[in-house]
């Protein structure tokens, strides 16, 4: 499949990953000492939700605005307001035409003493990226491909930080790079944090992805903890646009599970399609 950041944008796979990426950095925050953001596909920073692209599949129209239009509980909207107050300070009040990448929703949650690095090789998208943050000294826009970065990258000079790896997919392989990439930057990194997108077509390839993820989690010396989150706004149809898609949380915030249990049952019915979506939230087996 081909999962480009700007046919996507805003799209209920994005609305998913940035709530639980805004909830890792707001805990990271909770601790003085400085923290650092690895992207390692990290695309143009900021989407046009006006452009050919994203009209094309209008994947936002049932994500992020479905979203905005949502009321939550006074528990649950305490967790999710931070994300859409990200979203709100790139749109004019009450307007909703681009959204922010996760390079941009990470940057917005940095303080001072935080650093970010973004990988992205393909020459426009790194353009746009480079102007969208404005060339800040904060943060590293590199021509590196995000595989070969991922384990060179770490540990970060921080000590402290998460990674986000979040390919396009377009190649038959990226399951099993996305896996092998993981288990060698966790080795050298195994306190840090990581958090792995993934689209779910196909049960036993995103099985077989846990199950490689949650084995080289739990294999060395210092045994970390994973997460399993997968959401699903409707059926999967052979040919379909993508319905369902997931994430590993490699070192999860101790605070996050059960954030995630108030959360996502909140989230079923804005952002379910002919019907409430459904998630599943476990730890994967090896």
């Amino acid at each position: 499949m081909n999962y480009r950041h700007a046919f996507h944008a805003g799209g209920f796979a994005d609305v998913i990953k940035h709530i639980v990426l805004v909830r890792i950095l707001t805990y990271l925050q909770q601790k003085a000492s400085p923290f650092r953001f690895i992207d390692t596909h990290a695309g143009a920073g900021l989407y046009d939700l006006t452009s050919e692209e994203a009209r094309r599949g209008g994947e936002w129209l049932t994500g992020i605005a479905r979203l905005r239009q949502a009321r939550f509980s006074a528990e649950t909207a305490p967790l999710i307001e931070p994300y859409l107050d990200i979203v709100r300070a790139f749109n004019l009040e009450g307007e909703l035409k681009v959204y922010p990448g996760s390079p941009l929703i990470a940057r917005a949650l940095l303080r001072p003493q935080d650093r970010l690095t973004a990988c992205e090789v393909e020459p426009k998208a790194r353009k746009r990226l480079i102007e969208a943050l404005h060339r800040d000294t904060q943060a590293r826009v590199v021509d590196v491909d995000g595989w070969l970065a991922l384990p060179a990258f770490v540990p970060p000079n921080e000590r402290r930080g998460l990674v986000l790896i979040d390919p396009p997919y377009e190649q038959k392989d990226e399951f099993e790079r996305l896996a092998d990439g993981f288990a060698l930057a966790f080795a050298k990194w195994p306190t840090g944090s990581y958090l792995l997108w993934y689209p779910v077509k196909s049960r036993r390839a995103t099985d077989n992805l846990a199950r490689r993820v949650a084995e080289a989690v739990t294999a060395g010396p210092s045994p970390g903890k994973c997460l399993r989150l997968e959401f699903s706004v409707a059926p999967q149809n052979v040919g379909a646009a993508l319905t369902s898609a997931g994430l590993l949380i490699v070192n999860p915030p101790w605070t996050l599970a059960g954030e995630l249990k108030a959360v996502l049952p909140e989230l079923q019915k804005p952002l379910g399609q002919g019907g409430a979506g459904r998630f599943r939230l476990e730890a994967p087996v090896t």
